[in-house]
């Protein structure tokens, strides 16, 4: 093995874990002192659609689907130490997948012992477990076809002598390591780990053997790391369970307390712009009982990453981010889109953002394109919105005259794309926008006259109220003196009477 490639002798590994190992978990178990960091199990099929596109505003690589989800998400941080778990059960697919990312990633490896239906419906995952062919033509395929390290994750067979005859035919393909959960394809984390197994798997190859299985009864705190190393004979090990509860596992200082892993988890999430489902997802597990505390109650209903931050405190490290990533993102735009009118096929796009201080008040391109509209007789502009899943940004196309424009740029929400596309239909129709300093157009000068009007009819009712106020006080003052003048023509006749 070339010295710049991974080793997976000595190692302590984040197992692939569905919905778990995503971007801000590997970076976070990397940080707590995992030399390797798996993703989570990727089906070839959803990858082999996916476009490598550079991510110059988080400054990652994404796999992005013809749908616009970020399938696979990575960085020049964990590029010499994750490990690309997929599940295939097609041989020219798993070649077309890693070649897809090897350039991005420390290693291949192929999931063989996921028990899930997701994943064996497809013949992936412990279904390769009775198809030792496929299996080995899968990893030929890959260790002919890739620069990176190759490896498999499988579980326990039947018997012992099933899952060493496995191993040691795994061996001959080529691959780099193999790591093994000792348990067998029905059982379950409730059930024990067969350290047996492992050790017995090891003692037969002379390729590293990863155990992995031993988060429940085993390991629990880093010292326990190296006893389930020595308990399974194992080169390496591989942890699941125990770094999604608490990633410090990992940490030679030893265990931190939950709520400071996960604000730790929660600023990578933040920073790469996770999902916040997701985000969410990973927090209650490390909360595990404590799901139901108010903290917990708090994380389960927010629905973003704003508010997750609220629920842990980190308010401000929210709105810092978001402001430096808006900032970044529109720096890209801007230097990397052209400004002119460009024909899309049916659409004419324009690279501009709706900016509101551009505009007086009370006046919005999308008002004066209506009003322009109306003018010339037409129907109203017709606005279609989209966005877009890894940024969750904004664009719309306008329809006016059965002509589309849109903005070729992406915007934060909803309102300010439709008015992106309405500046892109007026600028290239020639009619003024509205802009301030611009040359005025009809609905600026109506806005400017029911201004002037709303001004002279507010000033009017003004000078009525006073006149009023006036007829009135003068009214009560001589109400005042008639009483006045009553009472003492009262007083006189009691006195008289007297």
């Amino acid at each position: 093995m070339a010295a710049d490639r991974l080793t997976f002798r000595n190692i302590t590994a984040l197992a692939p874990m569905v919905r778990v190992g995503t971007l801000p978990m590997r970076l976070l178990a990397l940080d707590y002192g995992a030399d390797v960091v798996y993703c989570e199990e990727l089906i070839d099929i959803k990858m082999a659609q996916c476009q490598r596109k550079v991510n110059e505003v988080l400054d990652t690589v994404d796999f992005v689907a013809p749908d616009d989800r970020v399938m696979f998400r990575t960085c020049r941080k964990e590029k010499d130490r994750v490990v690309f778990q997929m599940g295939t059960a097609d041989p020219d697919r798993a070649l077309a997948v890693a070649r897809l990312v090897e350039k991005d990633v420390a290693a291949i490896d192929v999931n063989m012992g996921c028990p899930k239906e997701y994943s064996t419906k497809g013949g992936m995952g412990a279904a390769l477990l009775s198809n030792p062919d496929k299996i080995e033509a899968i990893l030929r395929k890959l260790v002919s076809g890739v620069s990176v390290p190759v490896t498999c994750k499988i579980r326990i067979l039947p018997t012992l002598e099933e899952t060493v005859a496995l191993a040691q035919r795994i061996e001959k393909v080529g691959v780099a390591a193999i790591a093994v959960h000792g348990r067998f394809k029905d059982e379950r984390p409730r059930h024990p780990v067969h350290c047996d197994y492992i050790q017995a798997v090891a003692q037969a190859i002379s390729i590293p053997v990863i155990a992995n299985g031993g988060s429940l009864d085993l390991v629990k705190t880093y010292e326990d790391i190296e006893e389930f190393r020595r308990a399974t004979g194992a080169a390496s090990v591989m942890l699941a369970r125990a770094a999604m509860w608490n990633a410090s596992v990992f940490s030679t200082q030893g265990l931190l307390p939950v709520e400071r892993v996960m604000e730790e988890y929660l600023k990578y999430a933040i920073r790469y712009d996770n999902h916040a489902f997701n985000t969410k997802y990973c927090l209650c597990q490390m909360l595990r009982d404590k799901v139901e505390s108010p903290l917990g109650k708090q994380v389960q209903a927010a629905q973003t990453n704003a508010e997750i931050s609220e629920a842990l405190g980190l308010q401000e490290f929210h709105r810092q981010t978001e402001e430096q990533l808006q900032t970044r993102r529109e720096a890209h735009q801007s230097s990397s889109q052209p400004s002119s009118p460009v024909v899309d096929g049916d659409v004419v796009t324009m690279a501009v953002k709706f900016e509101r201080r551009e505009y007086p008040p009370q006046i919005t391109p999308k008002m004066v394109l209506l009003e322009w509209s109306r003018k010339q007789r037409m129907e109203q502009p017709l606005y279609e919105t989209v966005q877009r899943s890894q940024d969750r940004g904004f664009q719309s196309t306008v329809t006016v005259d059965e002509k589309k424009y849109r903005s070729s740029l992406w915007e934060k929400s909803k309102k300010f794309a439709e008015q992106a596309a309405a500046i892109v239909c007026l600028r290239f129709l020639g009619v003024p926008e509205g802009r301030v300093g611009e040359k005025d157009s009809d609905l600026v000068c109506k806005r400017k006259r029911e201004s002037k009007t709303n001004g002279r009819t507010e000033e009017d009712r003004r000078k009525k109220l006073h006149v009023g106020d006036v007829l009135q006080e003068l009214e009560t003052s001589e109400q005042r003196g008639m009483k006045a003048g009553s009472e003492k023509i009262s007083r006189s006749s009691e006195t008289s009477a007297d």
